[in-house]
């Protein structure tokens, strides 16, 4: 009985023990306020721009060659020097044209004699003609009167015919003789241009490649390339773009030339001027190809060498231009957390982000069609913390909370 009794009071003890422990439990602690940074949602003109990677092409390439056989005696310039339009590049051995002038030369002098011969010859037998002609004119008058001989006015018209007929040939001889004189000079106008081509000047203005053919080798006519030269400046970048661009590129290019940007693997940035839209659009890949031209007086840009294109159609104003890393993701599309600062809360904003940009030394930047208003306090740092209506304390600006 008395061992009932202890067992009694002791789970007694026990009830009464948990039940005061439960009556007493506290809540448990609220979560931990997130720590967060915030940057401002800012207004700014902003470029409306298409990228694209681009092709550096030279406007002109010429391939130099010989336009007449001959050993190479000089090259007077060096490869990869930048040459001018019209400077002397190779000077090819003359001699065998040369004599080949000099030879024509003499036949000239000996056809000119010629004509002087034939001219003499003509002024002769046109005077012999002449008498003749009177002398059987004559005789055939008395030849009527019966004073003269049939055989004896015959004899002079006989002569008189004879005399013609040597005018007649010493003009044909003449005309031989104008000829050939003709058909020299003309020979000799062709060797003189050959003797031209035997110095090779430069067709355009730009930078030579390698050379081809040394000094003592034989350059054949229409042959072999001695050197080609590509016109660096200006200079052609070719890039295409969608077709669906096309629209637009095409109305912002009526009223101007579009502005290119090119950017080089140095990172140095050349500017020019788009200048050619093509007449057909890429059935294979649905996009249409242009050429921007660019100054490219320092050289930058340099043919066959890729870069990235920047074209500029037009300038948005009063754009809301935030930090990417502001802006999430989630299952419903864009969205942002804005920081309310009369109660130190956040809530979660859905957002359209138009596109991307990046801007020099700013980082990349979402352009925002929708959902924010300048001056908007977006959270930067700490969203993974964060949920809807949640209290927050703000951080000090560090360098990722720069709008």
């Amino acid at each position: 009985m008395l061992n009932r009794i202890v067992l009694f009071l002791t789970a007694g003890i026990v009830v009464v023990t948990v039940s005061c422990s439960r009556g007493g439990a506290e809540a448990p602690p609220p979560p931990p306020i997130a720590a967060i940074r915030t940057i401002a949602a800012a207004a700014s003109d902003v470029p409306l721009e298409i990228a694209s990677i681009g092709n550096v092409e030279a406007i002109s390439s010429v391939d130099v060659k010989a336009r007449v056989t001959a050993p190479v005696l000089r090259v007077n310039f060096s490869e990869g020097q930048d040459v001018r339009q019209g400077q002397l590049l190779f000077e090819l051995d003359s001699e065998t044209f040369n004599r080949q002038i000099a030879e024509i030369e003499a036949n000239i002098a000996k056809d000119v004699a010629n004509e002087k011969q034939a001219e003499a010859n003509i002024a002769r037998d046109q005077a012999t003609f002449k008498n003749l002609d009177q002398v059987a004119g004559r005789q055939a008058q008395l030849l009527k009167e019966g004073i003269l001989s049939r055989e004896q006015s015959d004899q002079a018209s006989s002569g008189a015919e004879a005399a013609k007929a040597s005018v007649e040939a010493d003009r044909a001889a003449l005309e031989s003789a104008r000829a050939a004189e003709k058909a020299d000079r003309a020979r000799l106008q062709q060797t003189r241009l050959q003797f031209d081509y035997t110095k090779v000047y430069a067709p355009i203005s730009g930078r030579a490649g390698a050379i081809a053919i040394k000094q003592g080798s034989l350059a054949k006519e229409n042959d072999n390339t001695l050197v080609t030269i590509l016109q660096t400046a200006p200079i052609y970048v070719s890039f295409s773009l969608p077709e669906d661009l096309l629209p637009e590129v095409r109305k912002f290019n009526s009223a101007k030339p579009l502005s290119v940007t090119a950017v080089a693997a140095d990172q140095r940035v050349s500017t020019g001027a788009l200048q050619f839209i093509d007449n057909s659009v890429d059935t294979t890949t649905g996009t249409i190809r242009l050429k921007a031209s660019f100054a490219n007086a320092e050289r930058v840009l340099w043919p066959g060498q890729f870069v990235n294109v920047r074209a500029r159609l037009n300038v948005e104003h009063d754009r809301i231009l935030l930090s990417s890393q502001a802006v999430q993701t989630g299952p419903n599309g864009k969205y942002v957390w804005v920081f309310n600062p009369g109660d130190s809360t956040v809530s979660m904003r859905p957002v359209t982000v138009l596109r991307t940009l990046r801007l020099a030394d700013q980082g990349e930047k979402a352009v925002i069609g929708s959902g924010l208003q300048p001056g908007e306090n977006v959270v930067s740092e700490g969203q993974m913390r964060l949920a809807q209506g949640a209290k927050v304390r703000l951080l000090q600006p560090g360098p990722a909370s720069t709008s």
